[in-house]
């Protein structure tokens, strides 16, 4: 299997599997030098980690990071640094039903078309799990970032029908909901909204929306490796994304080039700005030194205990109620990871921006 390996300067492999022995994660390319220890990390996988609410798995792991190699006295040595998070719960009995036949919004099918093999417990490659390895590939890259001024504010924008109220926004709410919502109203909505969709077993889907602010000006390529696609590529490799817009997004396609255009004017202190930012941060794929904002749209998740119509492997079409733990609905869980494939992104483009003046090279080698 190809395509595990995500960057250029700031490079990172994830490996494992759901019901294996652990996921993992190994670092290429970080710079020696920064200050990184397991807590750095841990905070991160923290966030993601199930069984902390009513609406996420009940599947009880402790998402205990392990640093490898590359770090010595508390410093990155700039070496490549592997992480490992072992698996400690897991249930495979709960998915042997399952092994001769495709579940419904799954990989199952398309694995076995592919491989001609596929690991039924959990999805293997393909589970969420997956994602508790580019978290902590995430965190150093945003320890990174954060010594330039570089910062995230993630949060679930929307769950199903019910969006926050930007009159609301109140951003120490993230943390204070089980849903990551920066609106109390909103998030005791949304969660009326899920436990009726429990109550069917059903799930739900829902946006994620991630401010990064201190990002400077210069920050992507023009062409194939601009900044926007880059992120757009990063955020669309998390497995359950069917939907990704920078600033205005979608609305910006029925709008005017009036309304649309970001003017620009002289700060007090000289610099450049803008009166709006429809364009989230990004011009021509290079970071403009505005926020960038971009959303992600979930779908809702696949495994559900209500009747669903499937076939197997004898031919048959049959219908199946699908067993074990899973998340009613995967955005509160998902900010963390949308956070720390953005925060990769961002920093395997500021190392490759490194070259990109004559003069940053002479300042930094004479």
């Amino acid at each position: 299997m190809s395509g595990s390996t995500f960057g250029n300067c700031f490079k990172i492999t994830t490996w494992g599997e759901s019901h294996g022995a652990g996921v993992g994660v190994v670092i290429d390319g970080c710079p020696a030098g920064l200050s990184l220890c397991e807590e750095d990390v841990q905070i991160y996988l923290d966030r993601r980690k199930p069984g902390q609410s009513k609406f996420a798995t009940p599947r009880k792991e402790s998402d205990t990071v392990s640093i490898l190699s590359g770090v010595f006295e508390g410093k990155t040595t700039g070496t490549p640094i592997s992480m490992m998070i072992a698996n400690e719960n897991q249930r495979s009995k709960d998915y042997s039903e399952i092994a001769s036949l495709y579940r419904p919004g799954h990989a199952d099918y398309t694995f076995d078309q592919k491989y001609g093999f596929r690991d039924y417990r959990g999805g293997g490659r393909s589970s969420a799990r997956e994602t508790a390895a580019r978290v902590a590939a995430g965190a150093v890259a945003a320890k990174l970032l954060e010594g330039f001024g570089i910062r995230f504010t993630t949060y679930v924008k929307s769950i199903g029908h019910v969006s926050i109220d930007p009159e609301r926004f109140d951003a120490s709410m993230i943390a204070q909901n089980a849903l990551n919502m920066p609106d109390a109203l909103a998030a005791q909505k949304a969660q009326e909204h899920l436990e009726k969709c429990m109550k069917k077993r059903n799930s739900c889907g829902g946006v994620i929306e991630c401010v990064i602010t201190g990002v400077p000006a210069g920050i992507g390529e023009p062409v194939f490796d601009k900044l926007d696609a880059c992120l757009a590529k990063a955020i669309f490799s998390i497995g359950a994304v069917k939907g990704f817009e920078i600033g205005s997004g979608f609305e910006a396609a029925s709008s005017t080039g009036l309304e649309n255009n970001d003017a620009f004017f002289y700060a007090k202190d000289g610099r450049v700005q803008k009166e709006t930012n429809h364009a989230g941060g990004i011009l021509g794929g290079i970071s403009d030194g505005t926020d960038i904002i971009l959303r992600a749209a979930f779908k809702p998740t696949p495994s559900i205990g209500a009747p669903q119509k499937t076939v197997n492997k004898n031919g048959e079409t049959i219908n199946i109620q699908i067993k074990g733990r899973h998340d009613p609905v995967i955005v509160p869980r998902a900010v963390v990871v949308v956070e720390c494939m953005a925060a990769l992104t961002i920093a395997d483009l500021a190392l490759a921006n490194m070259g990109a003046k004559y003069g940053s090279l002479q300042d930094f080698y004479l």
